[in-house]
Order: C-alpha cells, then sequence, then structure tokens
C-alpha cells in the first residue's frame, strides 16, 4: 500500500495501528462506509415509467379532458398516495403506469399508442417486483391468459383490492366473481369464508395446488386443533389416525370444505 493510499484511510485507524493500516483495519473501514450507505433512507419512490418512443410527457392535465371520470376518481385510489421521482408533482400519475402520452393526444386516442397495463402485467412488475417471482410459481393464476392484474385490482379507485361495499361480501367478492360455486349461501357455512378466501388460498402463486397456503392438513389445523400432542383432537374427537388417511378434505370426512347443504360437519 502506497503513502497516497494509506491517506484515504480515517486518521483515527492509520494512528491505531502506528501509521500502517492493517488488513483488519480496512476491514472495518469497509464495513463502516457498507453500513452508512445501506442505512440511508429514501423517503420516496423510483418509478420508471413504460417507453413509448418518440412520445413526450403531456401531464395529468391532458388526460383528464377525456378520462374525466378515471381524473375525479384518482384522488381516493391506494396508488394516488404514492410518491415518485419523474414528474414535476412528485405524485404518480397516469402517464407513470401508460406511458408517456402525446402521440396518443395527438392521434385522437387511437389504439395502440398507450400502454394499456390491463393487457401487460410487465407494468405492474415494475413495482410490485415480488410479485413476478410469485406468478412464475408451480400453482398460480393463469395471468395473461384472458386474465389481468385489473381484474382483481382497481387503480383507478377506491382500495386498490376490488372489493364489495358491504363488509360481509367484501372479502370474498372479487373472488366469487370467477369461483360463483364457493359463493353460497349455504346452510352450513365454513366459518373461514367469514375470513376471506385468502385464509386458505394465496391469490398470486403457490407451490401448493389450489392456491393453497398449505399443502396438507396443516392447513386446516390452524384453526381446527384443541391440543398439538402426539393425541390430536379436533371438535373433541381425536385424529392422530384419521390424518393418516389423507388431507381432511379428501380423507372421505370433510369434502365440502366451502359450505354444506346437508352436513354440519361439512360433508357433501
Amino acid at each position: 500500500m502506497n503513502d497516497r493510499t494509506a491517506n484515504r484511510i480515517p486518521l483515527t485507524l492509520r494512528k491505531t495501528f502506528g501509521g500502517k493500516p492493517a488488513l483488519p483495519a480496512l476491514l472495518i473501514a469497509t464495513a463502516l462506509i457498507v453500513a452508512a450507505i445501506s442505512c440511508s433512507t429514501i423517503e420516496r419512490t423510483v418509478v420508471t415509467p413504460p417507453h413509448i418512443p418518440s412520445a413526450a410527457f403531456v401531464g395529468d392535465a391532458k388526460c383528464s379532458e377525456c378520462h374525466q371520470q378515471h381524473s375525479r376518481n384518482f384522488a381516493t385510489a391506494t396508488h394516488s398516495v404514492i410518491r415518485t421521482e419523474w414528474n414535476k408533482e412528485g405524485t404518480i400519475g397516469c402517464e407513470t403506469c401508460h406511458g408517456p402520452a402525446s402521440i396518443h393526444v395527438e392521434s385522437g386516442g387511437a389504439l395502440r399508442t398507450i400502454v394499456n397495463p390491463g393487457k401487460s402485467p410487465e407494468v405492474c412488475f415494475e413495482c410490485h417486483l415480488e410479485m413476478r417471482g410469485r406468478f412464475n410459481l408451480p400453482n398460480h393464476h393463469p395471468l395473461g391468459n384472458g386474465m389481468s392484474c385489473s381484474n382483481c385490482h382497481d387503480s383507478h379507485s377506491g382500495p386498490a383490492i376490488r372489493q364489495n361495499a358491504t363488509a360481509l361480501a367484501g372479502f370474498n367478492s372479487t373472488c366469487v366473481q370467477c369461483h360463483p360455486a364457493q359463493r353460497g349461501p349455504f346452510t352450513y357455512q365454513h366459518e373461514a369464508l367469514r375470513e376471506g378466501c385468502t385464509v386458505c388460498h394465496d391469490p398470486h402463486g403457490t407451490v401448493n395446488a389450489k392456491l393453497l397456503t398449505e399443502r396438507n392438513g396443516n392447513l386446516c389445523l390452524k384453526c381446527h386443533v384443541d391440543v398439538r400432542t402426539s393425541n390430536i383432537t379436533v371438535g373433541g374427537l381425536p385424529h392422530q389416525f384419521l390424518m393418516q388417511k389423507g388431507t381432511c378434505w379428501t380423507a372421505g370426512c370433510h369434502e365440502a370444505v366451502h359450505g354444506s347443504h346437508v352436513s354440519t360437519s361439512l360433508r357433501f
């Protein structure tokens, strides 16, 4: 190490090691610098809008001339509170997700002159990076095959997760649009439905069949277990041998997991 390099080491470290920084001192200095960088925070979301060749940004006011309803309701949307880096207002806007709109405006709203996130989930993945990985898991919703993020999420108004206005229906209203058989009402309802479909299912992707959060009877035992010992008791009945026959819904005991019209034990 030459004198010029040594002078870059903090003076306190050079004094500690007699003016000749040793390897441990260099490691300590490097660790301090890395820690200082990693602990710094950025109070904004850095978003890269979709790219449209030769197009320029026109601003939300121009978009609202034709899309008045979206513009009027956007203040209520979950996405409206996100801070961004690129536009002068510092907040997320139409062109953050749809791309620069100058060509779209000049053409009078011609098709294929603007990005439609409903047909391009890659736009959503720009911010929701973890979802790209979850949709690559073995079991996931068929995103891109007639289904888009906007089927379940509303980016223009209200909560990002679409739901019914009534509290009881709200949890599951998004799911039962495509899964009407699970809507009910049932004579004997599975209490889990009151908590929402996501108690048992991961809507974005999972390694388990049917988008289940657990692959076996452990899914049910998260709620239905009295004693977690060698004698598994559920509902006052021993289940340690019954559970060896398969999962709760495949062993011939509780097939109607969403609700039943004939059995309090949720059988068909």
